[in-house]
């Protein structure tokens, strides 16, 4: 079994067919599709049922996902270990974030290690829900992931980072009171801009509704969370939104308040168990260290 044929089958099972996986690889279809059928006669069993309209994995496909990912982020980590060793710079990082938490911490973190390391190129990756970090982490598709506290990780290693104040924003000419704070119970009356169920901002509100015994006053559900500073700014309503965004919002005209009593939640940057490559343990230790003016 070689690293190639790992790879291919990976990008066959991303792409959802050889045709879009060779032109993701850069590789001709023929010797793409000749390297996963060496790969099932290894195996001795198909792989992908193959489709009108693409494949879907078989049970034995299904079973060789995870270890395949697995074994080539560990033979990644390992090159990197020796590149390092022979004083080679560069390397790669992966890094799986929640949307609000890639935007305060790992934004401010990310402009820290890049100054630290700037010959290590970063990919970060956008999950749906907060658990599906814990999962891409766990299956070797990025070798860092960053989540919610409150998120179940599993078996994951983790430190837990420095909490994070979220502040209510209205657009300019809402007739709150003059004033930086605002109540639960009046934050609970807004008309709010809030993002689907399941993301941590929107459980935020959902929270301190349920702790009052009402139900949010949701006027737009968006999952686009770029749309949401525009909302603001155009009147429509409300939002509650981590503390960078609610200062950017602050410059172009909203309103930022600060709940009373305060809303936080921690971040939490996770692992899996074994050795990390050195930009991921590089990243780590900065994460574990007091950030410096």
């Amino acid at each position: 079994m070689e690293r190639r044929q790992l790879e291919y089958f990976i990008a066959v099972v991303e792409h959802g067919g050889f045709t879009a996986a060779a032109i993701a690889l850069h590789v001709a279809q023929p010797s793409l599709s000749h390297a996963i059928r060496s790969l099932e006669r290894e195996f001795g069993g198909k792989l992908f049922h193959r489709l009108p309209h693409g494949v879907a994995l078989t049970a034995a496909g299904e079973a060789l996902v995870r270890p395949a990912q697995q074994v080539l982020r560990d033979l990644s980590t390992a090159s990197s270990l020796v590149r390092e060793v022979l004083g080679l710079s560069g390397g790669r990082l992966d890094i799986v974030s929640q949307t609000t938490l890639s935007v305060d911490p790992l934004a401010d973190m990310l402009g820290r290690f890049h100054r630290a390391h700037p010959k290590v190129s970063v990919r970060v990756v956008d999950p749906e829900r907060g658990p599906a970090v814990a999962h891409m982490v766990a299956a070797g598709q990025c070798e860092l992931g960053l989540v919610d506290a409150s998120v179940t990780t599993g078996d994951l290693r983790g430190i837990d980072l420095p909490e994070q104040e979220m502040h209510v924003v209205l657009p300019a000419d809402h007739p709150h009171p003059a004033g930086d704070t605002i109540t639960s119970s009046e934050l609970a009356a807004l008309d709010m801009i809030v993002t689907p169920p399941g993301t941590e901002t929107r459980a935020a509100v959902d929270d301190v509704c349920t702790a009052l015994g009402v139900a949010p006053r949701i006027v737009v559900e968006t999952a686009h969370r770029a749309m949401i500073v525009p909302l603001i700014l155009s009147g429509v309503g409300a939002s509650l939104l981590p503390a960078s965004m609610a200062r950017d919002a602050a410059l172009r005209g909203a309103r930022m308040l600060s709940n009373r009593p305060r809303l936080v939640r921690h971040g939490r940057l996770v692992w899996r168990s074994g050795p990390l490559s050195p930009a991921a343990q590089a990243f780590v230790d900065l994460a574990s260290s007091p950030a410096r003016d």
